[in-house]
């Protein structure tokens, strides 16, 4: 895989995303996608590629980046009901904590397939004092990265927000809200969450 043009924490974590997308993937598609980076990745793994974001500034650099055939930009908002289909893989990155979390689950969750599989990368807040000192242990490795990526740095424009939930809420509100999901909290202040969606999904009520 060719060096990232830009090292920062969510980028640090597009291998995660990457190894969580299942053979033979058809559709992908990456929620607030930013200038592009995830979703060149991403046409590597899947047949097809639709990258998503609200903001213009960033689907405009998405563009210009010249992606691969098979990736598709769209200037749209995951969370107004804009129809954007249902596909094997969603990713997100660095964008749930931009809404209440009930409302960004259920916005992502009617975009994956049956079958299909969910991958939020996330953020959350210090609450108890040994998120504290989990997040402490992650300042030196950080740098470490830093140094040796060529700092921290990220495409101009991209909107930032802090989180809202605690580590514990956000890890209780994804096992209620999504059943069976893989949660699992990373040293670079981020969480990577894994849910593959039933076959037999009932949207009236959140559930198989």
């Amino acid at each position: 895989m060719a060096r990232d043009p830009y090292w920062n924490h969510n980028v640090h974590y597009h291998r995660a995303v990457l190894a969580a997308v299942p053979r033979g993937c058809r559709t992908a598609l990456d929620v607030g996608c930013g200038d592009g980076l995830l979703t060149r990745k991403l046409a590597g793994r899947a047949a097809e590629v639709t990258g998503v974001d609200r903001a213009p500034e960033m689907i405009r650099q998405a563009r210009a980046a010249r992606p691969p055939g098979n990736v598709t930009y769209l200037e749209a908002d995951y969370l107004d009901g804009t129809p954007l289909g249902a596909h094997d893989f969603v990713s997100a990155v660095a964008v749930v904590h931009h809404a209440r979390f009930e409302q960004a689950i259920a916005g992502l969750t009617r975009l994956v397939a049956p079958g299909g599989r969910l991958v939020i990368v996330g953020l959350a807040r210090n609450h108890t004092p040994l998120d504290r000192v989990i997040s402490g242990c992650g300042v030196p490795a950080s740098r470490l990265y830093a140094c040796l990526r060529g700092g921290k740095r990220g495409p101009a424009g991209m909107p930032v927000r802090d989180a809202s939930l605690s580590w514990g809420e956000v890890r209780a509100a994804a096992r209620r809200l999504l059943p069976g999901c893989r949660f699992r909290r990373r040293l670079l202040w981020r969480y990577v969450l894994v849910w593959d969606k039933p076959v037999s999904y009932d949207t009236r009520n959140g559930g198989p």
